[in-house]
C-alpha cells in the first residue's frame, strides 16, 4: 500500500516544477480528457521521476543515478537530475524513437542504447547500478515513483469531483500510473463509499500486465512490435505494482495496433493534439467500444511520437 501522505507530500514537493495540463470535456463522446502530453518533457512520467529524485538525500543523488526507460521516464529523470545537479545514465532500447532520445539528451544526460527491447534494457540497467553502487530508479517499481504519478489524480480532482465520472481509463505498462491514481483516490477520499471504475488499457502486442492481472503470470507472452512502445516489456518480478494493480484496478482491456492508429488520427483531427501510441490506448478503448461507462475520464499520458510516424498515420503534409 502507498501511504496517503506520500501522495499529498509528493504533490506539494513537485507542483512548482510542473505544467498544469489541460482538462477538457467532450460532450459528444461524454469523456473528460487530461492532456498530459502537454506536460514538460511531453509525458506524465516527469511526476514520478521528480518526486523520487527530490526525495533522495544529497549524498545519494551525487553518487549517481541510473534508469531504464522506453524514453519518457528517462526524460523525467534527466529533467530532475538537472535541477539537483546530479549525474544520470539512462539505458534505453535500441529502437527508442529519436524524439525521446533528444528530450533526454537536452538535459545533459548520458543515453546508453541496449540491443533488444525494454525487458533486456531494464536488466542491463539494474545490473549496472548494482555493480557500480549507483541508485537505480525504476519507472514503476518504487513507492515514491508511484506516489509522484498519483499527483496526476490530485490535479484532476481539483477540477472534477470523484462522483462525476463513472470510469477512469489509464494506460498500463508497469502499472505505476494506475497504481498511483488508485492510491490517490483513497488519499483524497478515504471514506468514499465507492470509487469510479479504474480501467487499465494496453496493446495486445505486449500484454504483460494484463496477463499478470488475470492469470498471475507473464511467462507466456509473445511480445510484438507496438506503437505503444512506452507500455511494452515485461514487469519486473515481484514489482510493487503487481499487488497494487490487483487491489485498485477493476479491469484491464487490450486494444489492437489498428485501434491505436485510429485513436492517434482521431486525436489530431478532432482535438489537434499530438499523442503517442502509449497514450492513444485509452482513446482507442473508447472508440472501439472496449469501455462503455459514461462519463469517463481518459488520461492522455504523453505526446512523444516520432514525427514521421505521426505524419504517416494522420496523413498530413510534412
Amino acid at each position: 500500500m502507498i501511504p496517503p501522505e506520500w501522495i499529498l507530500s509528493a504533490f506539494a514537493r513537485i507542483e512548482t516544477y510542473l505544467h498544469k495540463t489541460t482538462l477538457v470535456y467532450d460532450p459528444e463522446l461524454q469523456i473528460y480528457i487530461k492532456w498530459e502530453n502537454q506536460q514538460k518533457t511531453g509525458s506524465f512520467k516527469l511526476r514520478g521521476a521528480l518526486n523520487k529524485i527530490l526525495s533522495l538525500p544529497n549524498w545519494e543523488r551525487q553518487r549517481g543515478i541510473v534508469a531504464a526507460s522506453a524514453g519518457n521516464h528517462g526524460a523525467g529523470v534527466a529533467f530532475a537530475c538537472q535541477i539537483v545537479d546530479a549525474k544520470a545514465r539512462v539505458f534505453v532500447p535500441h529502437a527508442t524513437p529519436q524524439i525521446k532520445l533528444n528530450t533526454i539528451r537536452q538535459f545533459g544526460t548520458e543515453v546508453i542504447p541496449i540491443e533488444g527491447g525494454y525487458t533486456e534494457t531494464e536488466q542491463h540497467a539494474i545490473q549496472f547500478a548494482a555493480e557500480n553502487q549507483l541508485t537505480y530508479i525504476s519507472p514503476y517499481n518504487d513507492g515514491q515513483i508511484i506516489a509522484g504519478q498519483g499527483t496526476l489524480a490530485v490535479e484532476i480532482l481539483q477540477e472534477v469531483q470523484l462522483g462525476e465520472v463513472k470510469a477512469w481509463i489509464v494506460p498500463v505498462g508497469g502499472g505505476g500510473l494506475i497504481s498511483g491514481i488508485g492510491a490517490a483516490f483513497r488519499a483524497i477520499y478515504p471514506k468514499a463509499a465507492s470509487y469510479p471504475r479504474l480501467i487499465g488499457v494496453q496493446s495486445e502486442a505486449s500484454p504483460y500486465m494484463e496477463q499478470l492481472y488475470y492469470l498471475g503470470e507473464q511467462n507466456h507472452v509473445v511480445e510484438k512490435p507496438s506503437l505503444a512502445d512506452g507500455l511494452a516489456g515485461a514487469v519486473e518480478p515481484n514489482s510493487l505494482t503487481i499487488p497494487l494493480v490487483k487491489e485498485y484496478v477493476d479491469s484491464i482491456q487490450l486494444v489492437t495496433e489498428e485501434d491505436i492508429e485510429v485513436a492517434i488520427r482521431y486525436a489530431w483531427e478532432k482535438y489537434r493534439q499530438v499523442i503517442e501510441g502509449s497514450a492513444a490506448v485509452t482513446l482507442a478503448a473508447i472508440l472501439g467500444g472496449k469501455v462503455t461507462e459514461r462519463p469517463a475520464l481518459l488520461v492522455m499520458s504523453g505526446g512523444n511520437i516520432d514525427p514521421d510516424i505521426h505524419q504517416r498515420i494522420v496523413g498530413r503534409e510534412p
